[in-house]
């Protein structure tokens, strides 16, 4: 009998030879067509399980980017010009063929992120699938306002009209989700894109594009170009002929992101980074908050920006809180990300894992490890071992920054105004929770935590149907959800003369009396 590790060798080496097929072409996809970067510089996909190569491919260059516009161009008169119903069944068929490949979909973002796969495969793709679906039915329902006669002498009413080409830039955490909620929305509602993932992800950004040509969507339409930010990434912020940048990543990458889009006067939508809190009220069901901030706190290996960061926990409960949470943390199975048992898989790199390790070593001088801390000694890739930190000042670095790692911070408070405050105590705004039996606690709570989503009794569930984006330093915006419209298209108004008289009365402040 095939013993699990062979069996998890074997799902690797099959995502393997899957990519090394599948991407002998490049990682460029423009005008429905893979293709090489010409930047004459090259970036190599590392497993971050193992520290093996996947695959090496050439970096776009702002010749690619300037490639990829012009092909969105070109596609955008007829694409804009389809009926909300044709484009609706585009993505119908989009949705079919990715939910006939999601096997594939699955192997490739556990191999390029070290996701485990039961994430990629439960959570992932099939978030993805229903997106696509989501946004093939939403197509049909991009409304403006009603007619009416709001002069006396003329209708009005209002169109939303789709903006152009849109420019859009996508993270490493979550790269198959983070191109659709770029791509979705704005093709949708008429528009074309260009999308640069991150170069460390690229795989499933480009099997998501082939797999709309395979459905039928022309041309064109979505096209992905894989380089450098500070290369292909400025071409195309600063770039003259897109409408709209989209961009999900830092806070600081954002400002930047937003000083460059400013010399083209572009629309911005910018999903940047966040510090969710997680507030335990004193009659709070204690085990269900233990267990939704070990799994808030863990998914993705934490690297999340609505990941649970800092717990709050009223005193009657802190010390409990603190010993349950470190005991379940303690049971969280870090492993190969194809083993069918593994809960937790790598950092995304090397890097990455030296960063958090060097918050949490500097929190040492003023703050208590509780539980993890350091790099789990049998394992070869970038992993961290669930980290539980206590007794940290709020104003300290481990409070305040995006750590985007395996680390939860639990602080006590007082008196419920306490808790809120401290919830609302750093730049962020992306997301929150708030646990309570009291209905009226927790409608406190959702008013007044500053953050785009609040969760109450539960940390981490996203919908398609609602609106993701947050306040302050978090950005603005909205991904999913009808609302996300709004983004990706133009509002104007039309109206038309009702009276046929060619002297209008308000003709007299130019010329004339009454």
């Amino acid at each position: 009998m095939e013993n699990r590790g062979d069996s998890a060798r074997g799902t690797r080496d099959q995502a393997l030879r899957h990519v090394r097929e599948h991407f002998a072409d490049g990682a460029q996809y423009i005008a429905g067509r893979p293709a090489k970067g010409t930047s004459g510089r090259t970036h190599t996909v590392v497993d971050p399980a193992t520290g093996d190569e996947i695959h090496t491919y050439e970096l776009a260059g702002a010749d690619d980017v300037d490639s990829a516009v012009a092909a969105a161009r070109d596609a955008f008169p007829l694409w804009s010009a389809a009926t909300p119903g044709e484009r609706s069944d585009a993505l119908h068929r989009f949705a079919a063929v990715l939910a006939d490949r999601a096997g594939e979909f699955a192997l490739a973002e556990s191999l390029q992120c070290g996701k485990p796969l039961k994430l990629s495969r439960e959570f992932d793709v099939p978030g993805t699938i229903d997106n696509t679906a989501f946004f093939a039915g939403a197509a049909r329902h991009l409304q403006g306002q009603s007619a009416g006669e709001y002069s006396g002498d003329h209708t009005s009413y209002v169109r939303r009209e789709p903006i152009g080409v849109i420019g859009s830039i996508a993270p490493w955490n979550y790269p198959l989700q983070m191109a659709a909620w770029k791509i979705l929305p704005a093709v949708a509602a008429g528009n074309t894109i260009v999308l640069k993932p991150a170069e460390l992800t690229p795989l499933t950004s480009l099997l998501f594009a082939a797999s709309a040509t395979e459905a039928g969507i022309p041309d064109g339409v979505i096209n992905i170009v894989t380089g450098t930010g500070g290369q292909a990434g400025e071409r195309l912020v600063a770039h003259p002929d897109v409408a709209m940048i989209s961009f999900t990543g830092s806070t600081p990458v954002g400002k930047r992101v937003a000083e460059i889009a400013t010399g083209t006067v572009k629309r911005l939508h910018l999903e940047l980074g966040g510090k969710a809190p997680f507030v335990v009220f004193d009659d709070a069901d204690i085990e269900a908050a233990v267990h939704g901030a070990v799994a808030g706190a863990l998914i993705n290996t934490g690297q999340d920006c609505t990941a649970a960061t800092r717990a709050y926990v009223q005193r009657p409960l802190y010390e409990e809180f603190v010993s349950a949470t470190a005991d379940l943390m303690a049971t969280v199975r870090l492993g190969d990300p194809f083993e069918p048992g593994t809960d937790l898989g790598p950092l995304i790199s090397y890097a990455q894992r030296d960063r958090v390790a060097g918050f949490v070593d500097r929190a040492r001088t003023h703050a208590r490890v509780v539980t993890g801390g350091a790099a789990p000694q049998h394992l070869k890739g970038a992993y961290y071992l669930p980290t539980l930190i206590t007794d940290a000042a709020q104003d300290s670095e481990i409070v305040q920054s995006e750590i985007f790692g395996p680390v939860l911070v639990v602080l006590p408070f007082d008196d419920d105004d306490d808790g809120i405050a401290l919830a609302n105590d750093t730049p962020y705004g992306l997301a929150a929770s708030a646990w309570s039996r009291d209905v009226y606690r927790a409608g406190r709570a959702t008013r007044e935590i500053r953050a785009g989503c609040v969760w109450i009794n539960d940390h981490i569930p996203i919908i398609s149907e609602m609106p993701h984006g947050g306040y302050r330093a978090s950005g603005f915006g909205k991904d999913m959800s009808a609302y996300s419209f709004e983004e990706y298209t133009q509002v104007k108004h039309v109206m038309f003369d009702n009276t046929a008289v060619a002297r209008k009365d308000w003709h007299r402040t130019v010329f004339g009396d009454r």
